[in-house]
């Protein structure tokens, strides 16, 4: 377990009676309801982007009941940055081993020879010059606890620990040291692929669509980030499906840090309060690295010491293809 002291804490729950989302805050001496103007802010100083009316429809509509935990923050767009090239070249050999069984071994020979990483298992060339990423859903991120199936086009679900960070304030042309300052909250982030479907849509030249956007999921508590800024390369994290932890991991070895991605991303583009930017996965995050996919009835928990947890039952898939 990483030694981290994390600041204030908020989550929010579904109050159907009142037809209103209700803000709780943990300043260390326990769960607060937060009340006014507090209520109002969304949770450091996060502005709410969205009215109870719709927030109560939206969770409603996911079958969550009466005081059931929501999104801590929700978003009003998601980035999400592909910031390890561990993972991008485990992932990789990940892809081509279930989906193009035929070349693994020529790439795994090559690498045995060679002591070398098989060059197409590597990051394309931008990917060392700048942090790439792409624009998701933030309208399909679910909170921790949903049941979560595989969309009716897959029959490859696979999850996606990742850490995420909300603005708190507006940037543009930011230097890193502005993006770090302007960082309110830090959550836990699992980026749902379709990993079957994903490989197409690679190859079409426009990035992931179906196979991202069907799902994503976050942590029932958000983190102040106010003291952890700094931090948020040194934490642990882990990764377990029915009890057992298959992958244990953490947010070292970024090729760029969060707030140079969020810095790169405020060039010449107006960022906002309440936008979402994530990691990408963390080294072993994710099922296509470590060799475990997702199956009805598994139990999925997806923790960052100190800063939060997700869970998952995975339901019956309803997969045509």
């Amino acid at each position: 377990m990483s030694d981290v002291r994390v600041g204030r804490r908020v989550r929010r729950t579904l109050n159907r009676a009142d037809g209103r989302i209700d803000l709780h805050i943990d300043g260390g001496s326990g769960w607060e309801l937060a009340r006014g103007e507090a209520r109002r802010g969304g949770g450091f100083g996060i502005p709410a982007q969205f009215s109870d009316e719709f927030e109560v429809a939206r969770f409603e509509g996911l079958g969550l009941g009466d005081g059931a935990a929501v999104l801590p923050v929700s978003p009003v767009s998601f980035r999400d940055f592909m910031l390890y090239e561990k993972h991008a070249v485990d992932a990789a050999r990940g892809m081509v081993r279930r989906f193009i069984p035929a070349g693994y071994p020529v790439a795994r020979a090559f690498e045995a020879v060679t002591r070398q990483t098989f060059p197409a298992f590597r990051p394309n060339k931008l990917w060392y010059q700048q942090p790439i990423y792409y624009l998701s859903n933030a309208l399909t991120i679910v909170p921790s606890g949903t049941v979560v199936e595989s969309p009716s086009y897959s029959g490859a679900l696979d999850f996606e620990l990742e850490l995420g960070v909300v603005l708190g304030a507006p940037l543009r042309d930011a230097s890193a040291a502005e993006a770090a300052a302007a960082i309110a909250a830090v959550v836990v982030i699992n980026d749902f692929s379709a990993r079957d479907v994903q490989l197409a849509e690679m190859r079409s030249g426009f990035g992931p669509q179906k196979s991202k956007h069907f799902a994503s999921s976050m942590s029932e508590t958000a983190v102040e980030a106010a003291g952890l800024v700094e931090r948020l390369d040194e934490l642990t994290a882990s990764v377990r499906i029915n009890g057992e932890t298959v992958s244990r991991t953490g947010t070292r070895g970024m090729k760029f840090s969060i707030a140079e991605a969020i810095a790169h991303a405020s060039t010449s583009e107006q960022l906002y309060p309440g936008e979402l930017f994530a990691t990408g996965t963390l080294p072993g995050g994710s099922g296509m690295e470590i060799g475990r996919w997702l199956a009805p009835g598994d139990r999925l928990r997806l923790e960052i010491d100190g800063i939060g947890v997700i869970e998952h039952d995975i339901g019956e898939s309803k997969a045509t293809a």
